[in-house]
């Protein structure tokens, strides 16, 4: 006697509908496609080539970060983070870091309020190169993948030499930052950044007049204004369909106010005009960067901020004084306790809109954790923007879109 296995796309389809139409194919697109940049399917209905609808199905890399977040202690939980977006670590730290603190009302000393925003700009370059080396290869750029991957090493190289990793940095801490710069950081750094705008002339040179690639991306993936609003796009998504909104610069954090840079936009709602704003964004960066390397040659060594009843003294003092090593003891084994209350906290990561909500009863482990990600939004972008193109068209979309599964997924 054999037992009918249980459908598990069954609840999925119900209230999905495909034409009737003996002329039209179902096609899965990905779990496993290497275009579809982690574990995404998409779902296509086509005509022919032509997409008449497409349905992303999400949910197979899921590893239930936020109930994880809800039985670790807040320190605890800050390295998983990581996980998310693992392209741009360093954001992921930022962002519920800067949660933490608002939850518990202190301020990280300025010294490490400079070293997070270079760490989350260097990430943030990092992050864009290797989007634009993968979207090159989807596109069948090759040589442009291989060029990209060269600037990225030297990137990956300076955040090693700050942290130890390459991936997944756990590089920021409440309150602070658990390092000072390395003697002869900055001025690796200051010569890495030297040498980007060469390479970025180098990319555009192989790709802005290239009649393949300008015919594969102009006019594909057009996303309007109002669509972009309607779905909740952010970051690249929305401000290459016109709208001029960066959180850096509608609601600044740390020192953001402080420097100056601009926030490119598009008209053409497009793939190219959105590859063209991830260009203008790296050089952007590098001029923030440069200011943040003046800056932090005239801050105080502080790097910790002075909160005993949230945040571990320095290790010099853990080593040297009882009080800070029982402190510190109690933090770790039992965490810390924020007053009860809730907070939100949204940041500009590479992808757009990174927000943590943070619900505190008062314990030691939030009560309730919400992680609003940018890839879970621009995910259901694709059965709006891909209907009525051709199926070639919907690997320069996902590409286009920026979307990391590890953080749809969360």
């Amino acid at each position: 006697m054999t037992t009918q296995q249980p459908n598990r796309l069954k609840p999925f389809f119900e209230n999905v509908s495909f034409e009737r139409d003996d002329n039209n194919m179902i096609v899965n697109l990905g779990p496993q496609h290497p275009s579809a940049h982690g574990q995404l399917r998409l779902i296509l209905e086509l005509s022919g080539e032509k997409i008449i609808k497409a349905i992303p199905d999400i949910g197979y890399m899921h590893r239930g970060v936020e109930k994880m977040a809800e039985n670790m202690i807040y320190n605890e939980f800050l390295p998983v983070t990581d996980r998310m977006d693992y392209i741009a670590s360093a954001s992921n730290n930022y962002g519920f870091a800067l949660t933490v603190e608002k939850l518990i009302g202190i301020k990280a000393p300025r010294r490490a309020q400079v070293i997070r925003m270079i760490l989350a700009e260097l990430n943030r370059i990092g992050s864009h190169i290797f989007w634009l080396a993968t979207h090159a290869l989807d596109i069948g750029a090759m040589s442009v993948f291989l060029y990209a991957y060269r600037e990225r090493e030297f990137t990956l190289d300076l955040l090693e030499a700050y942290c130890g990793a390459r991936l997944t940095y756990a590089a920021i801490r409440i309150g602070g930052v658990p390092l000072d710069l390395p003697k002869g950081w900055l001025e690796d750094l200051s010569a890495y950044l030297d040498k980007l705008p060469k390479a970025f002339e180098t990319y555009e040179g192989l790709l802005d007049e290239n009649r393949i690639w300008r015919m594969r991306l102009e006019n594909v993936g057009v996303l309007t204004k109002e669509a972009a609003q309607s779905w909740g796009a952010s970051g690249v998504m929305l401000r290459g369909s016109g709208i001029e909104w960066d959180i850096r610069k509608e609601e600044p954090y740390e020192l953001y106010d402080e420097v100056e840079f601009d926030v490119p936009i598009s008209s053409t709602c497009d793939c190219y005009g959105r590859y063209k704003l991830y260009m203008e964004e790296m050089r952007q960066s590098v001029r923030i960067l440069r200011q943040l390397i003046e800056m932090y040659k005239n801050t105080s060594p502080e790097i910790l901020a002075n909160a005993p009843e949230f945040i571990s003294a320095p290790k010099e003092q853990i080593m040297t004084q009882n009080y800070s090593l029982m402190q510190h003891f109690v933090l770790v084994t039992q965490g810390m306790k924020p007053p009860v209350g809730e907070v939100y906290m949204a940041t500009e990561s590479p992808k757009g809109e990174l927000g943590f909500y943070i619900n505190s009863q008062g314990g030691a482990y939030p009560y309730r954790v919400k992680i609003r990600t940018p890839s879970f939004w621009h995910c259901s972008l694709f059965q709006e923007i891909m209907v009525g193109s051709y199926l070639a068209d919907a690997i320069a979309m996902i590409a286009s879109s920026n979307i990391l599964l590890g953080e749809t997924d969360r």
